[in-house]
């Protein structure tokens, strides 16, 4: 594998890594969102934010991807592949962040939302100042753990053709029939994005787990 083969792979890397950020950015506003939802109280909004995460956490992504792309270009609205898949992941990360957070939410002391009931605190500011500053801190490794996961499966994507870091992997593959050594390298550059991150969640996991004994 040459030099030109290697930086093409490295452009494969880059897009994987924007789409990784684009997903857990936007999912990440999406699922706070939908945390606050699922734990206002209204039944309704409890209803259809819990039948949402049903939804994606009940169908594979790939699936989730094949819809957005090939779904709302039959209903006329044809997107790139780009916006496609930034579309699906969001909507994917979104389910599952809003369902760790909520459970980080409830897990909050119940002493803590009372105190902050008896201090005359409306519900946004005991919301932003006592409960989702713990439950932000209880989250970490579940949202460290799914970053990782949500990293690994942007290898996906290329069904819909785009080029992230798999897909650049197949084409370098399918051009110099070197299979074992191109994604011997691709699954090196996926481990050297997930493993710093593997290792972070698991210190952050026992350093909580002493704090709380």
């Amino acid at each position: 594998m040459g030099v030109g083969e290697f930086l093409f792979l490295l452009t494969g890397l880059k897009w994987t890594l924007a789409l990784s950020a684009i997903g857990f950015l936007c999912g990440s506003a999406g699922g706070l969102a939908i945390a606050l939802m699922r734990t206002s109280g209204v039944r309704a909004l409890e209803r259809l934010t819990g039948g949402y995460i049903a939804l994606f956490q009940g169908t594979p992504l790939l699936m989730q991807l094949f819809v957005v792309y090939y779904g709302l270009a039959l209903g006329g609205l044809h997107l790139s592949a780009w916006v496609a898949v930034s579309i699906g992941f969001t909507l994917h990360a979104s389910a599952y962040l809003g369902e760790i957070w909520r459970g980080s939410i409830e897990a909050v002391p119940r002493g803590q939302t009372e105190a902050a009931s008896a201090l005359n605190l409306g519900y946004a500011a005991r919301m932003k100042d006592v409960v989702l500053p713990q439950a932000i801190r209880i989250s970490l490794p579940a949202t460290i753990g799914f970053l990782v996961q949500l990293i690994k499966g942007t290898s996906l994507a290329s069904i819909v053709g785009f080029t992230e870091l798999a897909r650049a992997g197949n084409i370098v593959s399918n051009q110099i029939f070197q299979p074992l050594l191109v994604f011997g390298v691709v699954g090196i550059l996926y481990f050297l994005m997930c493993w710093p991150l593997s290792l972070y969640g698991s210190h952050l996991e026992r350093r909580f787990a002493v704090a709380t004994r």
